[in-house]
């Protein structure tokens, strides 16, 4: 179980404690325990809908090359989520998610897969990262600097 446990919370990011109880309810089967954490995280995300986020950071991330880089303003609703390494960490993601990826609108970039995991979107990171964290988690807006 111990290793169903770990796996489980590999793959969505959720709390251990959150992981067990989804594989006891969901009697062992590992893929009706993701399904109850998708359920938690989704539950998580439309809680927090109406709740103002007045706080976040502005992340920038340049690729190696030095000839394409991005810069993504996330915010949260605390200032302690702000400085959280998870939040920061995802603001990170959505920065080289940017670079790498030419976007126009913001619509467009939740729809596209995360280049770290094919598996999740960009909506369904922020969704998950909302879950764990606690807090409504926005991503407001971003830049996409490239010389060409």
């Amino acid at each position: 179980m111990l290793d169903k446990i770990k796996k489980l919370r590999a793959q969505s990011g959720m709390g251990v404690m959150q992981c067990q109880k989804a594989l006891t309810q969901a009697k062992g089967d590992f893929n009706k325990a993701f399904e109850i954490l998708k359920k938690i995280s989704q539950d998580a995300v439309v809680k927090r809908i109406d709740r103002e986020v007045s706080h976040g950071l502005i992340e920038a991330y340049v690729h190696s090359n030095a000839k394409i880089g991005a810069m993504v303003e996330l915010r949260c609703e605390t200032d302690f989520v702000a400085k959280n390494p998870e939040f920061k960490a995802l603001a990170h993601d959505l920065a080289m998610q940017i670079a790498a990826i030419e976007c126009k609108s913001k619509k467009t970039l939740l729809k596209q897969l995360f280049i770290k995991d094919a598996g999740f979107t960009i909506t369904d990171l922020i969704k998950q990262k909302i879950a764990q964290i606690g807090e409504k988690i926005e991503l407001k807006r971003f830049e996409r600097f490239e010389i060409k």
